[in-house]
C-alpha cells in the first residue's frame, strides 16, 4: 500500500521541513511505485502466457484464446475504453468544480494505480486525492469527496449484486436458482446497504459523546460522506451513467470475451461470478494477476460455465481490463507530473454554471430576435 502522506520531508537550513521538497519526494515515490507496478505487471503477464503455452493441461485454453473472434475482441477493447470514460464522468460528478481536462487526468491516473500497483479501490482513490491536494485543494474537502467517489462506485456494485441475485433466485434471469448462488449474495448486498443507511446516524450519535478531536472529526466526516453519496444516487442526474458504465462496461468486456470464444452464458451468473470473484482483489498482488483469474474462473465454473471457456475468456478479459487503464492512466499521470505547480482554476459551482448557460441562451435568443426585426425593417 502506498503511503503518500508519510513521506519524510527534507528540512531547510533552520531545521524545518521544506514543503516543496516533500511534495517532490511524494511525486518521485508515486512515479517509482507506478513504474515498478507496470514492470511487475508485465512480468506476471509473461509468466501467465508462458504457463498457458507450456503446461499440457492448459493447451486447450491457449487454443481457445488463439481462435477467438477478433471482432468481439475489438468490442471488448471499446467497452473497456467506455468503462474508463465512465469512471472519468463519475469523478467529475463528485469533484464537480475540477477543470474537466485536469479531472479526467486525475481519474485516469487513479485507474492506472489501481491496475498496476497493489493499492485496491480505496487506495487508487487516495492517489487521486494526493494529486488534488498537491495542486492546492483543501485536504479535508478532498478527503470527503474522495470517500464519496469510492462509496458511489461501490454502491453501484452492491445494487448490481442485489438485482442479479434476486433476479436469478426468482427465475427472472436465466441461470442456476440455487439459493446459495443467488439469494445469499443478494442478502449480503441488502445487509450492506442497510448497514450504510444506518451508519450516519450511528456515527453522529457516537461523535456527540466524544470530546472534540480527531476521532470525532472522522466520525462526522464518515456520516457526511455517506449522506452525500445517497444524495447523488437519489437525485436525478444524467452523470450517474458514469458510475454505472464504469462497472457495467467492464462486465461487458468479460461478456464480449465469452462471445469471442464462441460461448454465450447467461448474463446474471457472469455478473454474480464477477462481483464475488473480484473480492480476491483485496489480496495485494499487482493487477490481481493469478489471484483474480483463479477466483473468477472458480466462480464461473461454480455457476455452471465450462471451465476451459471460462479460463480463456477470463485471461483475455483480464489482459484488456488491466493494460488499457494502466497505459492510458500512466500517460495521464506523466502529463500531470509535467504540469505540477500550475495554478488550478476551479469551475464555478454547477448551479452557477446553469445560470450562466441560461443567460447565454437568453442573450442569444434576444440577439436572433433583434436580427430578425432588423431584416424585416429593411
Amino acid at each position: 500500500m502506498l503511503e503518500y502522506s508519510t513521506v519524510p520531508a527534507i528540512q531547510d537550513d533552520a531545521g524545518n521541513p521544506s514543503e516543496a521538497d516533500a511534495a517532490r519526494l511524494d511525486a518521485t515515490k508515486a512515479s517509482r511505485s507506478l513504474r515498478n507496478g507496470l514492470i511487475s505487471l508485465g512480468l506476471l503477464v509473461a509468466l501467465v502466457t508462458g504457463l498457458l503455452l507450456a503446461v499440457p493441461g492448459l493447451h486447450q485454453v491457449a487454443e481457445v484464446v488463439t481462435d477467438m473472434n477478433p471482432w468481439w475482441l475489438v468490442a471488448a477493447v471499446v467497452l473497456e475504453i467506455l468503462s474508463c470514460l465512465g469512471y472519468v464522468l463519475a469523478f467529475l460528478q463528485v469533484f464537480e468544480r475540477a477543470p474537466i481536462r485536469f479531472g479526467a487526468r486525475v481519474a485516469l491516473s487513479e485507474l492506472a494505480f489501481g491496475a498496476a500497483v497493489s493499492v485496491g479501490g480505496a487506495g487508487s482513490v487516495a492517489v487521486g486525492a494526493w494529486l488534488l491536494v498537491d495542486r492546492g485543494a483543501p485536504a479535508g474537502r478532498v478527503a470527503e469527496r474522495s470517500a464519496v467517489l469510492f462509496l458511489l462506485t461501490s454502491a453501484v456494485n452492491v445494487l448490481t449484486l442485489v438485482i442479479a441475485g434476486l433476479g436469478l433466485w426468482t427465475g427472472l434471469f436465466p441461470g442456476p436458482q440455487n439459493p446459495l448462488l443467488s439469494l445469499v449474495p443478494a442478502a449480503v448486498g441488502i445487509a450492506v446497504l442497510l448497514f450504510f443507511l444506518a451508519l450516519p446516524s450511528v456515527t453522529e450519535r457516537t461523535a456527540e459523546r466524544r470530546a472534540p478531536g480527531r476521532l470525532r472529526t472522522v466520525l462526522n466526516g464518515a456520516a457526511t460522506s455517506i449522506r452525500a453519496t445517497f444524495e447523488l444516487l437519489t437525485q436525478p442526474d444524467w452523470r450517474l451513467i458514469g458510475a454505472v458504465a464504469f462497472l457495467w462496461c467492464d462486465i461487458g468486456v468479460l461478456v464480449a470475451c465469452f462471445h469471442a470464444a464462441g460461448a454465450s452464458p447467461p448474463l446474471a451468473p457472469i455478473v454474480l461470478a464477477y462481483q464475488i470473484g473480484y473480492l480476491s482483489n483485496l489480496i495485494p498482488v499487482p493487477g490481481g494477476i493469478g489471484i483474480l483469474d483463479g477466483s473468477l474462473v472458480g466462480m464461473l465454473a461454480l455457476y455452471g460455465i465450462n471451465a476451459t471457456t471460462a479460463t480463456a475468456a477470463t485471461v483475455v478479459y483480464h489482459g484488456i481490463s488491466l493494460w488499457i487503464p494502466a497505459m492510458w492512466g500512466t500517460l495521464a499521470f506523466l502529463i500531470l507530473r509535467r504540469s505540477r505547480g500550475r495554478p488550478l482554476n476551479l469551475r464555478p459551482p454547477r448551479a452557477e454554471r446553469r445560470r450562466l448557460r441560461a443567460a447565454r441562451r437568453l442573450r442569444g435568443s434576444r440577439r436572433s430576435a433583434h436580427e430578425d426585426d432588423s431584416t424585416r425593417t429593411r
